[in-house]
């Protein structure tokens, strides 16, 4: 897998949950993550969780990370949302070991009962894919929802913890991944 941070801000609409997002926006080829800071905000054409229809998806700056896989074909939206669920564990243990005690229910991360981020997963037919996004502060986030941010939630953390809060999340699961490729290939199945 092939990891990119974007280090310029950008603007998470939903679009990037397309399949090919990743190379046709900046040539990475192959299964990949994706990760930046920026502002979210959904348009409802674009929401496609069928319990999110008619909410408010929005927020002034998260971290994003975008994961495409395209080693299972024809893609499978069950494998897609275990990995969902593989890559919030990741999550929830890095903020762990920074000090950041979160409560996990199912993609979604909570601290101290306000909500942290935001996830999806889906699939094309050619590959599977995976939005986390994560408050950096809970500013222009919808009002009907207690939500909070990383700064929030540790007062000290700056923008270079940050980057490197990102980039060990992101290699963490492409550790994971790499490590289960590998356990699958020294197996003896019957």
């Amino acid at each position: 897998m092939e990891y990119k941070k974007i280090e310029e801000p950008l603007l998470y609409d939903g679009s990037q949950i397309q399949p090919f997002w990743a190379f046709k926006e900046f040539k990475v080829k192959g299964s990949s993550i994706l990760a930046w800071h920026g502002p979210m905000e959904i348009e409802a054409e674009k929401i496609i969780d069928y319990e999110d229809i008619g909410l408010e998806i929005k927020s002034s700056e998260m971290v994003h990370f975008i994961i495409e896989h395209f080693d299972i074909q024809p893609a499978d939206i069950r494998t897609c949302y275990h990995r969902q669920r593989l890559f919030v564990t990741i999550v929830k243990d890095v903020l762990g070991e920074l000090g950041i005690g979160t409560n996990r229910e199912g993609d979604d991360l909570y601290f101290e009962g306000n909500k942290l981020s935001v996830s999806i997963a889906t699939c094309s037919n050619s590959s599977m894919k995976i939005h986390f996004g994560m408050n950096i502060t809970n500013k222009g986030t919808p009002i009907d929802v207690d939500t909070i941010g990383l700064l929030e939630c540790k007062k000290d953390l700056d923008n270079s913890q940050i980057n490197e809060l990102t980039n060990k999340i992101s290699q963490n699961y492409i550790n994971e991944i790499e490590s289960i490729e590998e356990d699958i290939t020294k197996t003896k199945v019957f």
